[in-house]
């Protein structure tokens, strides 16, 4: 069993699209996946795969889903539910609470995602005002880097981090670079990967109330028009799975085109 977190201490970072995706995306592979929402007030990874179930039930759709762990008395006793799955992906809430540090110590893989802007840069590292230079981590970095120690004390296995540059902005070239090389020197004094994720398109918000993703797109799942552009969000979800070592291939195909 992998453990993905999906974890950021801010709202609106894109956590929930991205753990909804890497969770159906890896069923789609073939890969048993269990689920599990830890932000107990917003719930909308627990709203997406419910709306999941109602749909596929109501059009007799075939497409695979990943399932989520019940009711345990902790997360130990959660994760062992989910023991025989092949993946389990756990999306947390926007702010620092025990279980998400929990989970962040449990975690094989952290996936945050940030939007292009110092914004969202700041949940990372602090800058300052006059230089923008980058001054020292912040206290979510210091979280994981705990969870990194915890983690290969008790199992001897690494525990990888890579930041999701989210949203990247197609205007303002020079606050996107500005962000970029803080990024970048934060990444080298604590250790994680820098990949881009998803930009803001409409198509991940349509099909939401669906409770479905890009990958399950095809011939007798449409539930909004198909354009070009969800030919393009679909290659750039195939293209996140292989940079995070998720799938096969990057051409691999997770539906019937």
């Amino acid at each position: 069993m992998r453990v993905i977190v999906v974890g950021n201490e801010k709202g609106g970072a894109g956590k929930s699209t991205i753990a909804v995706h890497l969770a159906v995306a890896l069923a789609h592979e073939g890969a048993s996946v269990a689920v599990l929402d830890l932000d107990v007030r917003q719930q909308s990874m627990g709203h997406f795969f419910a709306n999941r179930a109602r749909w596929i039930e109501a059009n007799g759709a075939d497409l695979p889903s990943p399932h989520g762990i019940g009711e345990a008395p902790s997360l130990d006793a959660a994760l062992n539910d989910a023991a025989h799955d092949d993946f389990v992906v756990i999306d947390t809430p926007g702010a620092d609470t025990a279980l998400s540090r929990t989970a962040h110590q449990h975690a094989d893989l952290i996936v945050t995602p940030m939007n292009d802007s110092f914004v969202d840069f700041d949940v990372l590292g602090a800058v300052d005002p006059v230089t923008l230079e980058l001054l020292r981590p912040s206290l979510y970095s210091e979280t994981v880097w705990e969870a990194r120690k915890l983690r290969a004390a008790a199992r001897g296995r690494a525990l990888e981090w890579v930041v999701l540059r989210n949203r990247l902005a197609s205007s303002d070239p020079r606050n996107r670079r500005r962000v970029d090389e803080r990024l970048v020197a934060l990444s080298r004094r604590v250790g994680f990967r820098i990949l881009h994720g998803l930009r803001d398109r409409v198509i991940y918000r349509e099909l939401f109330p669906f409770g479905l993703t890009v990958a399950d797109l095809g011939p007798s799942v449409r539930p909004v028009p198909v354009s070009l552009g969800h030919i393009a969000a679909r290659q750039e979800m195939r293209l996140l799975m292989a940079d995070l070592g998720l799938c096969a291939q990057p051409g691999a195909v997770m539906a019937a085109e």
